[in-house]
């Protein structure tokens, strides 16, 4: 009896002790029954601005102007059967954070993650915020705009480029800072750092020095100098500052400064062979000040990418995340569609 009596409270004790593996740490034994997410977090090149199909809830109601769409790149990795956006246009490094107050009603991100988190069982995280730091991406697009506009006014390669490296050196720590909100939320949920992808995404390059002859009045009027230092200069150098930020804080980096080459605004003579969407405004409108509140919304989609263009990033970090490595690059292969090119190798096992 006595041994028979050792035997039964062992059982019952493994049978306790699986009751009570309910948070990630049970995903590792195959115990945790809540649906997998992929979280996307971030501003409007997460949430899908200029892909159309945009949320109830976020196309200005009540003031919401997230602009989440269902054609986002959350939606399109693979990665797990729920895909959740939290990302909403505009968004900078401090809504993400916590105790940041609203932006277009909504709270913080991170803290919004937490609540999903405890809900469902968070397989992926993806981050892409900081252009609406101090890089100040909208106010820097305008600026070269109001150039072409107005050519009594410097470049924008001029005015802006000599401080394009502050703005970036800004901009890292109020991202690096955004990164340990989300961690300590994940962590405040029950998760350990290695129960999830943890993915820092970088910005695609929208404009290219490759246009046809009447691009101005085809919907991309800026420069030809101007568009090549924001491909070649502007959007790199952004990214390479992302990079530096995930190195850091030892998240995963994916690199998007190229993943729209050859299909930027005004790269073809149809825009539907684009990725990137050409300015939705009249530009004289915008540099003078003329647009209504509507209009500035309209605005908004302006140099962001389509649907097409989601879905191809989108599978690019699917393929990211599936491969292992430290870092990539989103960039077009041969088969015309974008891949994900390792430029970190696959981290060490433990």
């Amino acid at each position: 009896m006595p041994r028979r009596r050792h035997v039964l409270a062992a059982v019952l004790a493994g049978f306790v002790a699986a009751l009570t593996i309910t948070g990630p740490a049970a995903a590792k034994s195959g115990g945790d029954l809540r649906p997998a997410v992929i979280v996307a977090l971030g501003d409007s090149a997460a949430s899908g601005e200029g892909a159309g199909g945009y949320l109830p809830g976020t196309r200005g109601e009540g003031g919401n102007w997230c602009h989440r769409s269902a054609a986002a790149y959350v939606h399109h990795t693979g990665l797990a059967a729920r895909p959740v956006n939290l990302a909403c246009s505009g968004a900078d490094t401090a809504a993400v954070r916590f105790g940041s107050g609203t932006h277009y009603t909504e709270g913080s991100q991170a803290a919004r993650l937490a609540e999903v988190a405890r809900r469902y069982r968070v397989t992926a995280v993806t981050l892409q915020v900081g252009a609406n730091d101090d890089p100040a991406l909208t106010a820097t697009g305008i600026a070269c705009i109001r150039t072409f506009v107005d050519p009594t006014v410097g470049p924008c390669r001029d005015t802006i480029g000599p401080h394009w490296p502050q703005r970036l050196a800004a901009m890292a720590p109020k991202v690096e800072a955004a990164v340990d909100d989300v961690r300590t939320g994940l962590r405040d949920a029950g998760y350990a750092d290695d129960d999830y992808e943890f993915v820092l995404v970088s910005y695609a390059s929208p404009v290219t020095e490759r246009m046809g002859l009447l691009h101005g009045a085809q919907g991309c009027p800026y420069g030809r100098a101007d568009a090549a230092w924001g491909r070649t200069v502007a959007f790199p150098q952004l990214s390479q500052a992302l990079a530096g930020v995930a190195e850091r804080t030892g998240v995963r980096f994916l690199d998007l400064s190229r993943a729209t080459e050859g299909r930027e605004a005004c790269s073809h003579p149809d825009p539907a062979d684009e990725w990137q969407r050409r300015i939705t405004v009249d530009p004289e409108a915008l540099v003078h000040g003329r647009l209504d509140a509507i209009g500035l919304h309209l605005f908004q989609e302006s140099f962001h990418p389509k649907a097409a263009g989601h879905a191809q990033i989108g599978g690019c970090l699917g393929e990211f995340v599936r491969g292992g490595a430290g870092s990539a690059a989103c960039e077009v292969g041969a088969d015309g569609t974008l891949h994900a090119r390792a430029t970190a190798p696959v981290p060490a096992a433990a």
